[in-house]
């Protein structure tokens, strides 16, 4: 099977050669991005756990950041459960194909599913993977009846594996799906059970995903969202069984706001606490969560930056700060201060100069009121800037410290939020690492991770591994 742009081993093995031992204080080139093993971990073991003690399925996205070594933290590596993970490009499903194999062959089923809408130019990989796999490896998604025709298309092609579909539900984020209880809905299951009939394809389940729950501002308000995502699927199921009877289905639901609030300390105790502000939340979690799994519904959440984290998800207060504060942030982005500007910031404050601009940080803002952070990502406290404050509890609304005020193509111009006084001075030479506000893009812009470990004592900065990431489509 082609596999696209997949680094080699030897690839990883000279990159290590290159890094491992040096310090993020002398490696080049800058930037860089890095990943703290240490904090993937946590985050990766919060999920697992979670999904565990409420005995739902798990579905690990590996989008954001495009790896094996990252994928074996999402599904427990050394687990003997099932690994369901998702891929948002099929060369993303072609890389993972051995780490898949190897599950396998350790007894460990597998599925995989390209969450996004078949398309007919993707028929013949996606057909590929499902013949090297074999049956029920691999799930696509729908959201229109043409795409079936692809459905049967990888059926025949695979030597009859057909694929396990799910119906994509707009869960009002307006990005692709169908809306419930919409004639398109309606279209849509019945061509679905028609093409199940036919053998062409497995009616498997239900996707949704809230991705404007990224908006949500108070401690675990994405909960809200997370209820209405599964609210909106056991509708579809309960049409898709006035058709077909006791139709077997699994509801899926996630983005990381709404899939990272079950780990709510009441959800996974199974109380209900009248003093806890988020109390009626998760009440309603809890009471969906039963009502589905009554009807004979499997449930399932996914999510895909909760292992890095990010800027914008901490402003989403989707967890509080027990669970969720600036130090859970796995990533940054190493630059390089190559100028300083006193005075010409606000206020007469100072800017600087950093080469990490659109191409190395992204260019995506988190999405806030007037006076609310609008930067273009945050400096951590470290190095040079170690005693620059870190985003609080009230950010985004509070914020201060050196920010990315401004980026061009490769220019980013940090800028100091605070009182001139206050000031944290930097020089040129100094290495800042910078928090960037959407892990998924500004990964992007590089062809490995540097990872170190925060658990090493005195040797934190220190590279331990290098990750290449896969690239394409």
């Amino acid at each position: 099977m082609a596999v696209l742009s997949a680094p080699s081993a030897d690839l990883k093995e000279k990159l290590r050669a290159e890094f491992v031992g040096t310090t993020l204080q002398h490696v080049i080139p800058v930037p860089s991005a890095v990943l703290d093993l240490a904090k993937l971990e946590v985050n990766c073991e919060r999920m697992l756990d979670a999904t565990d003690r409420l005995g739902i399925l798990w579905r690990a996205h590996i989008k954001s950041h495009k790896t094996t070594e990252l994928t074996r933290l999402q599904v427990g590596d050394t687990r003997t459960t099932h690994v369901s993970i998702i891929a948002s490009t099929v060369v993303e499903a072609e890389n993972i194909l051995p780490l898949l194999r190897e599950y396998q062959a350790n007894g460990r089923t597998v599925n995989l599913l390209l969450a996004f809408p078949l398309f007919p130019s993707a028929v013949s990989r996606l057909a590929r993977f499902s013949a090297e796999l074999g049956p029920a490896s691999l799930s696509v998604l729908v959201d229109h009846p043409d795409q079936l025709a692809s459905a049967a298309a990888i059926t025949r092609a695979s030597g009859g594996h057909a694929p396990l579909v799910f119906i994509k539900i707009d869960a009002e984020y307006g990005r692709a799906g169908v809306v419930p209880s919409s004639p398109a809905c309606a279209e849509l299951v019945d061509a679905a059970l028609t093409a199940e009939k036919a053998g062409a394809c497995v009616l498997h389940g239900l996707y949704a995903h809230a991705g404007h729950s990224y908006g949500s501002r108070g401690d675990w308000a994405a909960m809200d969202y997370l209820v209405k995502e599964f609210e909106m699927l056991s509708s579809v199921a309960a049409a898709v069984r006035d058709k077909s009877p006791d139709h077997p289905l699994v509801l899926s639901a996630g983005a990381t706001p709404t899939a990272t609030t079950i780990q709510h300390p009441l959800v996974l105790a199974g109380l209900d606490g009248d003093s806890d502000s988020s109390a009626a939340s998760t009440h309603k979690v809890k009471s969906t969560f039963n009502t589905s799994k009554l009807a004979g519904l499997t449930l399932e959440v996914h999510a895909g930056v909760y292992p890095t984290l990010d800027i914008q998800q901490l402003a989403t207060h989707a967890r509080d700060s027990s669970l969720m504060t600036c130090k859970d942030i796995a990533i940054s982005i190493v630059a390089e201060v190559a100028s300083v500007y006193p005075g010409r910031g606000a206020d007469g404050t100072t800017e600087a100069l950093v080469h990490a601009g659109t191409l190395a940080l992204g260019r995506e803002p988190v999405a806030g009121k007037g006076g609310d952070y609008s930067g273009w990502g945050v400096v951590m406290p470290w190095g040079a800037a170690a005693e620059a404050p870190g985003p609080g509890p009230d950010f985004p609304r509070v914020h201060g410290g050196w920010q990315v005020g401004r980026i061009s193509q490769e220019h980013g111009i940090l800028a100091w939020k605070g009182r001139r006084e206050d000031e944290v001075p930097l020089r040129v030479g100094d290495r800042v690492r910078i928090w960037p506000n959407h892990s998924c893009i500004a990964g992007a812009g590089f062809d490995w991770y540097l990872i170190v470990d925060g658990r090493n004592k005195g040797r934190e900065d220190e590279v331990v591994d290098v990750w290449p990431r896969w690239r394409g489509w």
